[in-house]
């Protein structure tokens, strides 16, 4: 067995390899062609962010069986020329997020002692010891933004410091946080109560501004904010007003929006810490996350056992041929739903129909998972270990199958268990395999499951469609198509919308914003608007 390890590691994460009498080329700053060569008689490749690893250089290696990406993002892996070649792709989520922890309480305990403002003084000569009077951290009340494995850490030393915490992640159960000793709340209550707010979630359509000069008018006076997460999550001149007015009382930025920043602004308030992101770069850290890639690239290599893939399920040839087509329906059905729903999820309810009701489904478990949390959640969400993601989120996932007749050769739904109620959708695949939504909350309707969709439920009268109509023609939007469905407690509507490119006949490129959406639910039949995009 031959692995390369094309960037610099740990030693003792090298040794680990080492130990299986493998032949382990461990050398960092090869040159691509070099490399290229190394590789071809090669069974495992590991690298951190350095190395590109493009179908080019898997296509240099018939051997390769795994590539393990020291690290969480797999962004400089092409995950469809390796899947396309059956090669595994691991990574090392949550390797540094202790470290990542305690810089975000690092940083709080700085803010709560003005720990910066004291140094700079005392480093140019001045005394300011009446001036710079702290505040505890007992007593205070934390709002953590995301309670996955770094928010979690970070809540557990908040207890320690006997904070109260408080925490928003629509994909955590309320047992899940009871357990840890949060409290989970909306996300304005957690703005409008905490003195301190800690951010955890990626960068995703819907997380990005997500603090903007309407959140910051709503958080509680004096909060003060820590962001070791990503830069785009803030709106960065909001933060400076919403700062400079004395509305937001401090903040402490390991990253940010464009990096190194290119305007000091921010960085240069003196209410604002601020560090090079460096939130992960610890010793222990990068060691860890070291030893955690080679042993998934041991056990792999050696058991067959496969632990933190990103790309490729294991199942059946058969199988995969016969649900191959329907993933892209059941990501789609899954994404439709985690747009149109509220609320804290607790449960997913996924059931066969027709041909979808025999052999291993697990791939169509997976993609629906992928479609619900891929708006909140990392980009490296995959079939493969979306389930254990659930389980880690305390979100229960179940399957059923029905041999009962239905309209359709095979159907496939889907069921949200949230905190406010079910939502229920339905889909099949219509003429070439395209994915159709046929039923919603109860209600039949068909309607494409692509591009931008207005969904809206409304009491079954007159003069609904038109006034819906009215409001998009005035803001220049063009309606693709309008689907219609009734039912006992109302009609629902689902509106494709034509996004297309400036000045293209009969397409329109303006933004649906939340001003549009506003205007429709004025509209006094209507009960319920949602924007989902596919």
């Amino acid at each position: 067995m031959k692995i390369v390890i094309a960037d610099d590691l740990a030693p003792s994460a090298v040794d680990l390899l080492r130990r299986e009498d493998w032949t382990v080329d461990a050398r960092a700053g090869r040159s691509r062609s070099r490399l290229a060569a190394d590789l071809a008689d090669a069974d495992g490749l590991v690298v951190r962010s350095a190395t590109k690893v493009d179908a080019a250089l898997i296509g240099a290696a018939p051997r390769l069986r795994v590539i393990a990406r020291a690290g969480t993002g797999v962004d400089n892996v092409d995950l469809q020329a390796a899947s396309a070649r059956g090669i595994l792709v691991l990574n090392a989520p949550g390797a540094n997020s202790v470290s990542v922890a305690e810089h975000a309480c690092a940083l709080m305990l700085a803010l709560a002692r003005s720990i910066s403002r004291a140094d700079a003084g005392m480093k140019q000569g001045r005394w300011e010891k009446a001036r710079l009077v702290g505040a505890e951290l007992r007593g205070k009340t934390l709002g953590v933004v995301g309670l996955g494995r770094i928010g979690q850490e970070v809540a557990r030393r908040a207890l320690a410091f006997g904070m109260l915490v408080l925490a928003h992640d629509p994909f955590i159960t309320a047992q899940v946080a009871g357990d840890l000793g949060a409290e989970l709340v909306s996300l304005d209550e957690l703005c409008a109560q905490a003195d301190f707010v800690t951010l955890h979630v990626p960068s995703t359509s819907t997380t990005r501004h997500m603090f903007d000069a309407a959140r910051f008018a709503r958080c509680k006076a004096g909060m003060q904010l820590i962001n070791t997460a990503r830069g785009d999550l803030i709106d960065e001149p909001a933060l400076v007003e919403a700062i400079e007015s004395g509305r937001i009382g401090g903040a402490g930025l390991d990253v940010f929006q464009v990096e190194p920043p290119v305007d000091s602004r921010l960085a240069s308030l003196p209410q604002v810490i601020a560090t090079p992101h460096i939130a992960g770069s610890t010793e222990e850290a990068q060691e860890l996350v070291g030893l955690e890639t080679t042993a998934a690239v041991r056990d792999f290599l050696r058991n067959g056992i496969v632990r933190n893939a990103v790309n490729f399920p294991s199942i059946a040839p058969e199988d995969l041929r016969r649900i191959q087509p329907f993933v892209t329906l059941a990501e789609r059905l899954g994404s439709f739903l985690g747009q149109i729903s509220g609320g804290r999820t607790d449960a997913v309810g996924i059931r066969y129909y027709g041909d979808l009701a025999t052999g291993n489904s697990e791939l169509l478990v997976g993609a629906t998972l992928v479609g619900l949390f891929k708006t909140v959640l990392s980009s490296t969400i995959t079939p493969i270990n979306a389930r254990a993601i659930a389980a880690e989120r305390g979100l229960e996932v179940t399957e059923s199958r029905s041999t009962r007749p239905r309209d359709f050769t095979s159907l496939l739904s889907v069921k949200l268990h949230t905190t406010t109620g079910e939502r229920w959708v339905e889909g099949t695949l219509f003429h070439q395999g395209n994915p159709r939504l046929v039923l919603l909350d109860g209600v039949e309707v068909e309607a494409p499951l692509e591009g931008t969709l207005i969904v809206i439920r409304n009491n079954d009268q007159p003069g609904v469609i038109g006034e819906v109509g009215t409001i998009l023609g005035r803001h220049g939007i063009n309606i693709a198509t309008f689907a219609l469905g009734r039912g006992s407690a109302g009609a629902v509507a689902v509106v494709k919308v034509d996004q297309g490119a400036p000045n293209s006949p009969g397409r329109h490129e303006h933004e649906i914003g939340e001003a549009v959406l506003a205007e429709i639910r004025a509209v006094p039949a209507v009960q319920e608007v949602g924007l989902v995009t596919l």
